[in-house]
C-alpha cells in the first residue's frame, strides 16, 4: 500500500520550512522565492535556427506531396 508523499508538502502547514512558508509572499518588490538569477540572455545561435526553419520547410513540403498523393487528379 503507498502513502501519501506529499501530505506534510503543502505551503502554510505547521513546521512548514522557509520556502513553503506563505507569510513571506508579496513582500516586496524583487523578492524571488525560486532562486532564479537574472542573467542575460545569449547571442542567437543562426545556425540553429537556420536548421530549425529549413526542417519546417521540408516538412511542409513533404506534407504537399502528401495532400497530392492522396487527392483525385483530374476528378
Amino acid at each position: 500500500m503507498s502513502t501519501d508523499q506529499t501530505h506534510d508538502d503543502n505551503p502554510g502547514h505547521p513546521g512548514a520550512v522557509a520556502h513553503h512558508k506563505t507569510d513571506d509572499h508579496e513582500d516586496g518588490h524583487g523578492h524571488d522565492d525560486h532562486g532564479q538569477a537574472e542573467e542575460p540572455l545569449g547571442p542567437i545561435d543562426v545556425q540553429a535556427w537556420g536548421a530549425g526553419a529549413l526542417g519546417l520547410v521540408i516538412g511542409l513540403a513533404v506534407t504537399a506531396c502528401f495532400v497530392l498523393a492522396t487527392s483525385v487528379i483530374g476528378g
